[in-house]
């Protein structure tokens, strides 16, 4: 009887990782085939325009590419460590298969519970938390270099986006108190507190140095992905200064940063508002989506496939 369900357990385990990985790949197809502003042809082209140009340059945008996911991957080392003691290796096979399994969750949710179960039973819910405050922790340096994007773009440039409009911000309180009341009235409210005061007391706990380490590497980690940005402006020629480029650029991560989305609309949503953000100082809209869509392919896409091996090989955790 134990043989039959063990068994039985493992099929489905078997076909719960089979459909995440079938679904990454075809997610991640759908994302280049069915693209509204570039075809395979034009990527094709511009692959060759770029490479044409010095055949070094792959190996620096990879490099880029590597020190991008190595901070995440120390992050997460450090991060975890409040709880076990991890190897580099097992850091890294955590970040990339839950990358792969995030891709189809809302604001890659399915990280979280990827994760947590690389981890015993009675350590899974910390685990989360620890993933919610490397997250937070980037979201946070985000938003701090997005606040000097932002004023920039208002300094430099008449927009209309933060016009005031009476009806607007009152249908906006309104939307907010229906969603308070809706909530208060099945408990959801008051289960959200409880939530949020039991992690803000265990975020309390890890020590110092950690959230300091966080901080440091989710910091190196953005000026890093931010700079590759830069670099493939510049390899297509777009000629403005830098001073402009990088703030430019903090906006658009700003922005895409706080649009709730699906991991897998992750590029699109960058690379909409970085055409407009762009669009300012009159950047050709498909040099845009070409380096939107290259720093997705290399930070995204690559390492999502990667991911699904580690996804295949995933075996559940015995508890002690």
């Amino acid at each position: 009887m134990y043989n039959s369900l063990h068994k039985y357990k493992r099929f489905i385990l078997l076909l719960i990782k089979l459909a995440i990985v079938i679904g990454a790949f075809y997610f991640l197809f759908r994302q280049l085939a069915t693209h509204e502003h570039l075809s395979f042809t034009q990527l094709k082209q511009q692959i060759s325009v770029l490479f044409s140009k010095n055949v070094w340059l792959l190996l620096l945008l990879l490099l880029f590419t590597d020190a991008n996911w190595l901070l995440e991957i120390f992050k997460w080392k450090s991060l975890v460590s409040n709880e076990k003691k991890i190897t580099f290796f097992e850091a890294y096979e955590q970040c990339f298969a839950s990358l792969t399994a995030s891709i189809i969750t809302p604001n890659r949710i399915g990280e979280y519970g990827a994760k947590a179960l690389y981890f015993e039973k009675k350590q899974r819910k910390k685990v989360m938390v620890l993933n919610l405050v490397g997250n937070l922790s980037q979201l946070t340096v985000s938003i701090f270099f997005g606040i000097f994007g932002i004023f920039f773009l208002i300094s430099n440039f008449e927009i209309g986006l933060f016009t005031f409009d009476n009806s607007k911000f009152v249908l906006f309180l309104s939307v907010l108190l229906l969603f308070f009341i809706i909530g208060s009235y099945f408990g959801i409210t008051k289960k959200i507190t409880k939530y949020t005061i039991k992690i803000f007391h265990y975020s309390q706990k890890i020590p110092l140095q950690i959230h300091l380490k966080t901080i440091a590497f989710s910091l190196l980690r953005y000026l890093v992905f931010s700079h590759q940005f830069y670099f493939l402006l510049r390899l297509f020629e777009v000629e403005t200064d830098y001073f402009t480029l990088i703030n430019l650029i903090f906006c658009t991560y700003f922005l895409a940063s706080v649009i709730p989305s699906l991991a897998i609309f992750d590029w699109a949503i960058k690379g909409s508002v970085a055409v407009i953000i762009f669009g300012f100082i009159g950047v050709n809209p498909l040099t845009i989506v070409t380096v939107t869509t290259f720093m997705w392919l290399l930070n995204f896409a690559i390492p999502a496939l990667l991911g699904s091996i580690f996804v295949l090989n995933f075996k559940m955790v015995a508890e002690k």
